[in-house]
This record gives structure tokens, C-alpha cells and sequence, in this order.
């Protein structure tokens, strides 16, 4: 009952935005990302690739995040970072739009709650061409052009809603977007996803851990890490994937440390995990991009700490980038509010 009371709910959320007058309008396109569920479906990394896409075609994207999680809430605007230089700490900004900030040179980060104000900001003083929303699918009261929603084979085979199940609103709402983007998927998998999301447009999302990377201080040559005995640390939505792809890398696994996504990470923690590390013989923490933004107001640290970036790529690659430019072309060209 109360499953069913919360996707009544979300449901009625969703066809009231739709009412005129109900979504403000940005003066340059606005591609979203969003997926159903809670939790790392990877749209922070799905949001860094679709920011260099739009790069590599002559546009200067803006990405607009709420900062979700950041310490410092104010009621204005944070430019964590203006495309070319990061301008904002993570108490302020966020782990993940500080990671999209480090992550994709040229590309403007905001953090706001009013994100149409993020967005004209972004319009008028950094020269945006189009705006990337991310994690966006929910958040109504900005009208966009192109809604991508990513989906998981589990999203399909377990569709309950909260507070029972595991998706913001009921797998039915997916299929208001523009295109599915299907993680984690096999061609079976993908079939299944296409039969119960009547959506036009379906793309793979495929996900591949890049070659470690070892901290070093600003101006220092970091040494070239190599797999070894590792203390593995995650701070995710769900690190057990994270455990299991460094093993699978070739890592030496000495020992493990979870903690909840987006944990802000204090004193105590940092001399507990060195502690942790050692006492297990590790020779380097091991821990994700994520995290790392969160630990390096600590640095520098007492042993080696490296991090594994996380590369995603929309399959087929081709096919994808034609479709986005169409897309982005059309709307320039259609009438104000006349959704395709």
C-alpha cells in the first residue's frame, strides 16, 4: 500500500509539471541525465562523457548539479568551477560536481537548488551553449529538450518504488524520456528493458575502470602504481562492484573499508584507515575518484593512496553522437516549449 501511494504520488508530481506555465525555460538547449533508482547507476561519469561529447563537437556545455550532499547549502549560485580554473572547496561545492570540475577542462560547473538561475548564469557570464543537467530526470521545474534515463536490468526485474522497493517513480515514467540508456546490460538484457519501456531510442552504457592513478603533490611526478597488496576503500552507492573490479585488475584485496555514499570523511577516519591498511599489510590504499575528492583536504597522506577513474562510454558510439547533434540542431531550430 504505501508503495503504491508513493507512486501514485510521483506520478501526479510528473503530469502536473507538464501543466503551461509549470517549467521555466533556459535560453540554450538542456540535455538531462537522470535515472529511477537510488543509488550510483553511474550518472556523475555518464555526465563527465556526455560533457567532453559535447567538447569534441563545438559547444561549450555547462553542467548544472544541486551539489547533493555538500556541507555549505547557500541560497545563491556556486561556480565550482568556470571552465577553466576550479573556484570552489568541496564544503561548498559537492564530491561530484567537484569530480566533474577536475574531470572535464572547459566545461563550466554550477551548483545551485534553482538551477534555471544556474543555468543563466552560466548563459550570460560563461558563455554556455548548452546546459548538461545532471541527475535531472526528477527535477521538474526546468524544461529540457533531451531527457536521458538510465536503466539497469534490475530496474525491470525488480520495478517496486519507494519506500518498499528501490526506484523514485514507477518504471513507467521512463518512458517519458527522449532515450534509455541501459546499463550494465546483455543483449538479452537490453531486450527486456526495450519491451517494458516503450522508448523510440535505446543506447548502451558500458562502464570500464581506468588504469590507477597515484596522488602526488601539487608540481610532484607521482610514482607509476602498479598492482599490489591493497586496502580497498569506498564511500558508494555500492562498493562491493568497486571491491570486485580492483581484484578482478589484478590487485591484491588485504582488506576493505564501506562507508555510506557521500561520507564526509573526518580526522579519526583517515588515521583508522592508515592504521587499518598497514596492520594488514597493504603497500597503498585503493579507493574511487569519488572518494577521493572527499579525502584530499587530508592530504598529504601518510602512505601511497591511489584512485581508480571510472570511464563511461554510450554504445554505439556513432550512432549516439549523430542522434545528440540532431537533437541539439532541432531544438535550436523548433519553436520555444514544442517538445519532439
Amino acid at each position: 500500500m504505501l508503495g503504491l501511494i508513493y507512486a501514485t504520488a510521483a506520478r501526479a508530481r510528473r503530469r502536473a509539471s507538464r501543466r503551461p506555465g509549470r517549467q521555466r525555460r533556459l535560453h540554450r538547449p538542456v540535455v538531462s541525465v537522470g535515472n529511477l533508482r537510488v543509488g550510483g547507476t553511474g550518472k556523475t561519469p555518464t555526465v563527465a562523457y556526455l560533457a567532453q561529447l559535447l567538447l569534441d563537437l563545438g559547444e561549450r556545455p555547462a553542467i548544472l548539479s544541486r551539489g547533493y550532499a555538500r556541507q555549505d547549502v547557500g541560497a545563491g549560485v556556486v561556480v565550482v568551477s568556470d571552465g577553466q580554473r576550479v573556484c570552489a572547496g568541496l564544503e561548498e561545492s559537492g564530491d561530484e560536481p567537484m569530480l566533474l570540475a577536475r574531470s572535464v577542462p572547459g566545461a563550466p560547473v554550477l551548483v545551485a537548488g534553482d538551477r534555471y538561475l544556474a543555468g543563466r548564469i552560466a548563459e550570460l557570464h560563461l558563455g554556455a551553449t548548452v546546459h548538461l543537467l545532471d541527475d535531472g530526470f526528477q527535477h521538474l521545474a526546468l524544461w529540457r529538450g533531451t531527457d536521458l534515463v538510465i536503466v539497469t536490468p534490475q530496474d525491470v526485474r525488480d520495478s517496486r518504488t519507494l519506500p518498499l522497493g528501490r526506484l523514485r517513480e514507477p518504471l513507467s515514467a521512463s518512458a517519458s524520456a527522449h532515450a534509455l540508456l541501459v546499463a550494465d546490460a546483455t543483449d538479452d538484457d537490453a531486450a527486456r528493458v526495450k519491451d517494458a519501456v516503450p522508448v523510440a531510442h535505446l543506447f548502451r552504457l558500458s562502464r570500464h575502470p581506468g588504469a590507477a592513478q597515484q596522488w602526488a603533490p601539487a608540481g610532484a611526478v607521482a610514482a607509476e602504481p602498479s598492482a599490489g597488496r591493497a586496502f580497498a576503500v569506498a564511500g558508494i552507492a555500492n562498493p562491493a562492484r568497486f571491491f570486485a573490479e580492483l581484484a578482478a585488475s589484478g590487485w591484491d584485496i588485504a582488506g576493505t573499508a564501506h562507508f555510506a555514499d557521500h561520507y564526509r570523511y573526518r580526522p579519526r577516519d583517515i588515521s583508522a584507515l592508515v592504521a587499518s591498511a598497514r596492520g594488514c599489510g597493504a603497500t597503498a590504499i585503493v579507493t574511487t575518484e569519488k572518494d577521493l575528492m572527499r579525502l584530499l583536504p587530508f592530504a598529504p597522506f601518510a602512505m601511497p593512496v591511489c584512485w581508480v577513474p571510472l570511464h563511461i562510454r554510450i554504445e554505439p558510439a556513432d550512432a549516439f553522437r549523430r542522434w545528440l547533434a540532431e537533437r541539439l540542431a532541432d531544438e535550436r531550430a523548433r519553436p520555444a516549449g514544442v517538445r519532439a
